[in-house]
């Protein structure tokens, strides 16, 4: 492994190669199943900000990478994760060792699947963990255990789903970006780990409120986002909600119903849709429009966090 960089070595940049595209552009959709109960929906393309580091992952990624200073990045996520391809590639991108702690001991002997493929042939060594572990991966004891059994003691650790005060700072510019549009009224995004509602609500100021669909079942989103904005800000900022119904059935989990709604959406208006994350945006969406939940008149913004995988990175 890598030893720390010396106060005096260079930041990396965050991704050498395209620059960010950013802010990333806003696209107006027209959509009858909106438009009947007067609504406005806009997209909003964060899946265009960089070709490897897509949407929130580049907000979140960057002040990640730049705290790291150099260092080896170890990071946690599941057989799908979104943000375990998003570390290896800035890992590659930075010619960085990067290290994916994985959920479940029993996929070690496994074949990997096509996410952890990526994950491996961008230079991640993977460490696959029983699921008790992972739940205590948290704790200063599992996790210095973790490390030492890993031979990553020197590491920048970047929690699951890269969900951090840093992260959270990296978007606020999200939310500053849709303030700073014309008319938009509700900033809407899929939630993993809530980082990107967090800083999103925290950047919208006031007038304004973003609404996180959660993909996971449990219901802990809402303290997880609240213990986030004070870790950042120091207390809860800007108007935010979580609407919960519509995750079926829990992460990396889809149905027939929500495979046909995005590729339906696909039909309508020519972009490619995430199954994971964004179906699940959209799809709530529609459902609240027809439910009455935004007034005559609302601009909706529909944050586009990921491209569809192996096409592109994807993901909250």
């Amino acid at each position: 492994m890598t030893s720390p960089a010396t106060p005096d070595s260079p930041t990396p940049a965050p991704a050498p190669g395209p620059p960010p595209r950013l802010p990333s552009p806003l696209e107006e959709v027209g959509d009858r199943r909106f438009e009947r109960y007067g609504v406005r929906l806009v997209l909003k393309r964060d899946d265009l900000i960089h070709p490897e580091l897509i949407g929130n992952k580049w907000r979140k990624l960057t002040p990640n990478l730049e705290a790291a200073a150099g260092r080896p990045l170890v990071t946690f996520g599941g057989a799908y994760s979104n943000h375990l391809r998003a570390t290896a590639a800035a890992g590659r991108l930075l010619g960085l060792p990067t290290l994916g702690v994985v959920r479940g001991q029993e996929l070690a002997d496994r074949p990997l699947n096509p996410s952890l493929a990526r994950c491996a042939a961008d230079g991640m060594r993977l460490h696959f963990v029983d699921r008790s572990t992972y739940r205590h991966k948290t704790d200063p004891g599992t996790l210095a255990a973790i490390l030492r059994a890993t031979g990553s003691e020197d590491a920048y650790v970047v929690p699951e789903g890269g969900s951090n005060a840093l992260a959270v700072r990296g978007c606020v510019a999200l939310g500053e970006e849709l303030r700073d549009a014309d008319g938009i009224d509700v900033a809407a995004l899929a939630c993993g780990t809530g980082g990107t509602l967090a800083g999103t609500a925290a950047g919208l100021g006031p007038g304004r409120r973003a609404l996180g669909v959660p993909v996971l079942r449990g219901g802990f989103l809402d303290a997880d986002v609240t213990a986030l904005q004070k870790a950042a800000f120091g207390a809860r900022r800007g108007t935010w909600s979580l609407d919960d119904r519509f995750h079926f059935g829990g992460y990396a989990r889809t149905t027939p119903e929500l495979d046909s709604f995005a590729e339906d959406f696909e039909q309508r208006h020519g972009l490619p849709v995430e199954r994971l994350y964004v179906a699940k945006l959209l799809y709530g969406l529609v459902a609240l429009a027809g439910e009455g939940a935004f007034p005559r008149g609302t601009t909706v913004a529909a944050v586009i966090t990921g491209a569809p995988f192996p096409a592109a990175g994807a993901g909250t």
